[in-house]
């Protein structure tokens, strides 16, 4: 690894580590549980702009604090890849803002999210549990479909999607922000059920936080990775098996 690309991952991991500094500064008591961890129960209200504004600020900085280390290796590729062909470096950038802008795009469902399970606290905590425990199952399931091995690999392979269109990103910026948002979407494919979990468990804890960007960074980084995906997956259906049958269980981890 040349100066220049471990300065571009120090750069990027500094980022990363700034922004789980804001989501610690930014994430409220309530923002801190879900209905995995024995949320007080919040009476639903009409939308409000400002509330979805401030949602979409702390959802950009989760992502970041996230997925930012995931794409260092990625960002590094581009930056030889823009070497090579005496490219600026100005490409660079707009991929990793595509790449967060394909994130941000689903904090709109993220918030629909919360919002329905804010809904459930409020009919009863029996039934928050019970369907705590669903998010459970359905993401464990998901686990095992070839949906989710197919976002997989890409995932696991960031250099192929360079390669089939690395041209585009090298000829101009708006090419980097397309080839960000095809590698943010194919993350968000493979990752989407994991980020369920998170809002039920507790969006802006930092320990679950940690938990879920520890699990993706298994499935990306080590090796096999199909099998680290389907532990995972068994992991979480039984997990969500157990709160079924035992409801009660909801909140002791909180």
């Amino acid at each position: 690894m040349s100066g220049t690309e471990l300065l571009l991952a120090v750069v990027l991991l500094a980022f990363a580590a700034l922004a789980w500094l804001l989501t610690h500064s930014l994430a409220t008591p309530g923002m801190r549980l879900g209905i995995l961890t024995g949320a007080r129960p919040m009476a639903p209200s009409g939308f409000e702009w400002t509330r979805f504004g401030f949602f979409l600020l702390t959802w950009l900085v989760m992502m970041t604090a996230m997925m930012l280390p995931g794409i260092t290796p990625f960002t590094i590729g581009m930056s030889r890849l823009l070497r090579v062909h005496r490219a600026g470096t100005g490409s660079v950038p707009a991929l990793v803002v595509g790449y967060l802008l394909a994130w941000l795009l689903t904090g709109v469902g993220a918030y629909a999210c919360l919002r329905a399970f804010d809904a459930l606290d409020v009919v009863g905590s029996a039934t928050a549990a019970r369907s705590g425990a669903a998010v459970l199952v359905v993401a464990g399931l998901f686990q095992f479909t070839p949906l989710k091995q197919w976002c997989l690999v890409h995932c696991r392979s960031p250099m192929a999607l360079l390669m089939r269109h690395g041209q585009r990103a090298v000829r101009s910026r708006r090419g980097a922000l397309l080839v960000g948002c095809g590698h943010g979407g194919y993350c968000i494919g493979c990752c989407w059920a994991l980020m369920v979990v998170l809002l039920a468990a507790g969006m802006m804890s930092l320990v679950w936080m940690a938990g879920v960007a520890a699990v993706i960074t298994v499935e990306k980084v080590l090796p096999h990775g199909r099998q680290s995906s389907y532990a995972i997956g068994a992991l979480l259906l039984g997990a969500g098996l157990v709160l079924l049958v035992l409801p009660e269980l909801v909140g002791v981890v909180a």
